[in-house]
Parts: C-alpha cells; structure tokens; sequence
C-alpha cells in the first residue's frame, strides 16, 4: 500500500565552496557532489552537512541542490 508522495527522498548534496569559486581555481577540476536521503516529515527545509570535500582537500559545509 504505497502513497504517492514518499517519506524517504533521495537529495544530491553539492560543496559550498566550490561552488562558489566554480572556474576561477584551475587546481580544482569539480565540484564534489554526495547523494543521500532524508526523511520530508522530520526536515522540510534544506540539508545541509558536513562532508570531505576532495577538490578542497577539507572537510567543508555541503548543502542540497535541486534535482
């Protein structure tokens, strides 16, 4: 008995840094991207954590994007 709209989503967590300074650092080739799921009914507003980014070499705030 599935409902339409799930609980559980998959959501794509993307660096906040490298985001911001997207082109600018020829060192820098990506952007680093994590995909993860939360629960809507606990967190309706954005993820947003803590994760290794490896173009920044540190661990850096990495928030949800868009699909």
């Amino acid at each position: 008995m599935a409902k339409g709209k799930d609980v559980r989503v998959r959501v794509i967590l993307e660096c906040i840094e490298c985001a911001r300074r997207k082109n600018v650092d020829k060192k820098s080739t990506g952007i680093s991207r994590y995909i993860t799921q939360k629960n809507r009914h606990n967190t309706p507003n954005r993820l947003e954590l803590r994760k290794f980014c490896s173009y920044c070499y540190k661990h850096t705030i990495h928030g949800e994007i868009k699909k």
